[in-house]
């Protein structure tokens, strides 16, 4: 990996993915996963639990779940540290069992807890929470004050209720007065049958998912009550380009003129991470938001995740502030417990 020079802060990635084998074993027992593929380095899911189309297999590669293999992957690619979470599949966001949702819910977030213990800093993990359901709040605060979590990671949907229904408001409330990170991360699709073919359910769905999940969160007011510390997953998804439309609403239509300000400045107050995979579009998310507000991200250890995030970064030419901000500095402000050391100095 490339040196720009000496390096004051750790690069932290905050958007990368960890199954770990005690929560595919029990949710292969409860007939929920098939893990005959797993040499393979491929899972199957049930639908009813990952709102994935029957045939789609998630891929499995050996980092999902060995912590090792994590740690020699991160070097390889000069991450110091990463704020791992469940993936999008197991959050449940369409699944019509609360009760299941909440047992997995629990479960993942005792794996992941277990899986980046011993990392010597390295791994700090996101807590899942499942939106839409009452047990969201108790379920962050055994997280972040049982399991010591660093920030928290939640789906676009749940409990079949979108983000700005007011039963999300307490979770809202809690999440703004701890000023706990979120990960905000497409977790289903609109109209999955048109999208089932071609892999288009992750490639398209998933970025228009993101963007109609903001705009609610802007529309909704959420963003005008609550000052969240909120970082939307590749890069925003849509929801960048699609900021002036939202204005132009906001300024025409009386239905949507709901909130005190256009929406563009609602998105000028979230994070967004650099897994958008073409150095322009980084650059115009970076000018549009501000260097203070973009962070390291890869998507990793999945196939559609950026191998080369700090190359990606610097190959961008910032000033040296900007970009020790992106690649690391931003994240050791907002997650709790990320030292703000380098990796060769973790115990």
């Amino acid at each position: 990996m490339p040196e720009s020079g000496p390096r004051t802060t750790p690069v932290v990635d905050v958007h990368a993915h960890a199954l770990p084998l005690p929560l595919l074993r029990w949710l292969e027992q409860q007939g929920l996963a098939d893990l005959a593929g797993a040499a393979d380095g491929v899972l199957t899911l049930a639908t009813s639990l990952s709102g994935l189309p029957p045939h789609v297999v998630v891929p499995l590669p050996v980092e999902q779940h060995d912590r090792a293999a994590r740690l020699e992957s991160m070097d390889q690619t000069g991450v110091d540290v990463q704020a791992v979470s469940a993936p999008p599949f197991v959050f449940g966001s369409e699944c019509d069992d609360p009760r299941l949702v909440l047992e997995v819910t629990r479960r993942s977030n005792d794996a992941i807890a277990e899986f980046v213990a011993g990392s010597g800093g390295r791994l700090v993990a996101l807590a899942s929470v499942p939106v839409g359901l009452p047990a969201a709040v108790e379920e962050l605060r055994r997280c972040r004050d049982e399991l010591g979590m660093a920030g928290a990671a939640i789906g676009t949907f749940g409990g079949g209720r979108e983000l700005d229904d007011e039963r999300n408001e307490e979770l809202w409330a809690e999440l703004t007065a701890d000023r706990c990170f979120v990960l905000l991360h497409p977790s289903r699709s609109s109209a999955p049958e048109r999208l089932a073919d071609y892999h288009l359910v992750q490639l398209l769905g998933f970025p228009t998912e993101t963007a109609l999940a903001t705009s609610r969160l802007v529309f909704g007011g959420v963003l005008e009550r609550h000052e969240l510390v909120l970082c939307l997953a590749h890069g925003g998804g849509c929801t960048p380009s699609i900021g002036p439309r939202l204005d132009l609403g906001w300024r025409r239509k009386a239905v949507s003129r709901v909130v005190a300000h256009p929406p563009t400045e609602y998105l000028k107050r979230l994070r967004y991470d650099t897994a958008v995979f073409d150095p322009t579009s980084l650059r115009r998310l970076i000018d549009d938001y501000g260097a203070a507000n973009v962070l390291l991200g890869t998507d990793a250890p999945f196939d559609l995740a950026d191998r080369e995030p700090v190359l990606t970064v610097r190959s961008l030419g910032l000033p040296e502030q900007q970009e020790e901000q992106v690649l690391g500095g931003n994240a050791v402000e907002l997650l709790t417990g990320v030292a703000p050391v380098l990796a060769g100095d973790l115990p």
